[in-house]
């Protein structure tokens, strides 16, 4: 198969100023050869995972051209990269991005948990591992609502791998109100968005397939893919542009260098950045699905989170022609994680085809909880909008501590969702995850929303505790990020010395 290729006027977007990167002192900037700017141009890019593992850089002409320097300069650049690990190359072939041997990381499989690599700790932690809020008052309600309906279901034997008709029904009820007519007979009930996506893997995939995805994206799902032995494709998010940030000429490209039939996105509040994809983004990514004969699996879990935003594009599946877009959403992420409910939305074949494979799994979602998800949507919009309006608060009040404790991270929260993503100066991201828990906070780092080492410059801050906790969390993240060794929170480090 053919090696992927980053266009050189794709990386040229990507590099942006390049010949800035790296240093902070404008006089030792100026006294930089081109080359060395720029090999730390793309070393940034590799660290970050805009160039992913991998994949091959464009030609020394093709890029010389485009960025309007001598191709000597692209040749040293390659050289500089190639000697320090971030670039292999072999005999007849292109160039291809590597992370050096020095720098860590786990090729193979994202990290289950934090709480997995340590011992507990001693001090009383805040948990910043995970993006979910408490129950909302209405979930009482929800539960005795359902106590009182449940007596209709208790003559059968309780098991339907389909789902009760009445929250099919309030679920295909939401959709065609956001603009995607949709039949109780085109959803199966769940549990929860990830089960989703495991069924569809299941049925969809096979061993050793290729699977885009946007990068960073949701970590769990990463695992989901590899557990059914395919293989992620990285596609890297443009958080310049929070609104319309996803590369589609990117994932045209892929699509069709990979040979990739399946893809995963979260294009509503993307998880961890938050970036919404605009109208027409979505009408292109279904024309692009078409075009390369791939299926894309749109994960929904954020789409009740809009805080920046007064409407909401139309589902991604209302610009499909035909089956190319399958949606799945979830009760978890909009009311509480203890339900564990979802969906998918897709055609009566394929359902078939899922209920197949479910039956080897699961005998479907409990009754109780499927009821009380119908009351909660029934009341949607009152418990949404005051859920919404707490996020926004917290998310002011982490934004204006991280701006007090740590005003050197750069700071994206996009437009939705339940998290910022943060840059760090250095790519310390697992150090600073290993070493928080002794100063009482639990941290995700940025690698586990990626592929192949990405984002170790990165890490994503839930906003979903309480002001205060947000506030001592920020402390202790700042108190951690202080206590690492100098080496370790220094800059990126020079290419060579001078």
């Amino acid at each position: 198969m053919a090696t992927r290729v980053i266009g050189a006027a794709s990386l040229a977007r990507d590099l942006g100023s390049w010949r800035s990167a790296g240093d902070d002192d404008p006089a030792r900037r100026a006294a930089r050869p081109a080359y060395l700017a720029l090999a730390e141009g793309i070393r940034l890019l590799i660290h970050d995972g805009r160039a992913p593992l991998g994949v091959a850089l464009p030609s020394e002409r093709d890029l010389a051209g485009t960025l309007g320097v001598s191709r000597t300069t692209i040749t040293s650049t390659y050289a500089l990269l190639r000697e320090h690990g971030y670039l292999i190359s072999r005999q007849g072939s292109r160039s291809t991005v590597a992370l050096p041997p020095a720098v860590p990381h786990d090729g193979t499989k994202p990290a289950r948990s934090i709480l997995a690599l340590m011992a507990q700790p001693e001090l009383t932690t805040i948990d910043m591992t995970y993006a979910a809020m408490a129950a909302p008052r209405e979930m009482q309600d929800a539960y005795s609502d359902a106590l009182q309906g449940i007596p209709a279901y208790l003559g059968t034997h309780g098991m339907d791998p389909v789902g009760v008709l009445a929250l099919r029904e309030a679920v295909a009820r939401r959709y065609t109100e956001r603009g995607l007519p949709t039949e109780p007979e085109q959803i199966l009930i769940t549990l929860g968005a990830q089960h989703g996506l495991r069924l569809l893997l299941n049925v969809l995939t096979a061993p050793a397939a290729r699977v885009l995805i946007e990068h960073p994206t949701y970590p769990n799902a990463i695992e989901a893919i590899r557990d059914v032995g395919a293989r992620p494709v990285p596609v890297p998010l443009l958080p310049e542009s929070p609104r319309s940030g996803w590369d589609l000429d990117g994932i045209r490209s892929a699509a069709r260098q990979t040979a990739a039939t399946l893809a995963y996105l979260v294009p509503d509040f993307n998880n961890p950045t938050g970036m919404l994809l605009d109208a027409e983004g979505r009408a292109e990514l279904a024309a692009i699905a078409r075009e390369t004969r791939m299926t894309v699996v749109v994960d929904e879990s954020m789409v009740d989170l809009g805080l920046d935003v007064d409407t909401l594009p139309p589902p991604v599946a209302a610009f499909a022609k035909g089956a190319e877009i399958i949606t799945i959403g979830s009760a978890s992420k909009s009311f509480w994680g203890g339900l564990r409910v979802g969906w998918i939305r897709t055609n009566q074949t394929l359902i078939t085809k899922l209920l197949g494979i479910r039956s080897t799994v699961d005998l479907g979602t409990p009754v109780m909880d499927q009821l009380a998800t119908v009351h909660l949507l029934e009341h949607a919009d009152t418990i949404l909008d005051r859920r919404r309006d707490q996020l926004r608060s917290q998310r002011a009040a982490l934004r204006a501590a991280l701006a007090e404790e740590l005003p050197e991270w750069r700071i994206s929260s996009g437009v939705g969702g339940m998290s910022v993503w943060a840059q760090l100066p250095a790519p310390v991201s697992t150090a600073l995850a290993a070493t928080a828990p002794n100063h009482g906070v639990l941290l995700a780092a940025g690698p586990r929303f990626g592929v192949q080492g990405a984002f170790e410059r990165f890490l994503r801050l839930p906003f979903t505790h309480q002001e205060g906790d947000l506030r001592l969390a920020v402390k202790a993240v700042a108190s951690a990020y202080e206590a690492l060794t100098p080496r370790a929170a220094d800059p990126l480090n020079p290419l060579t010395c001078y």
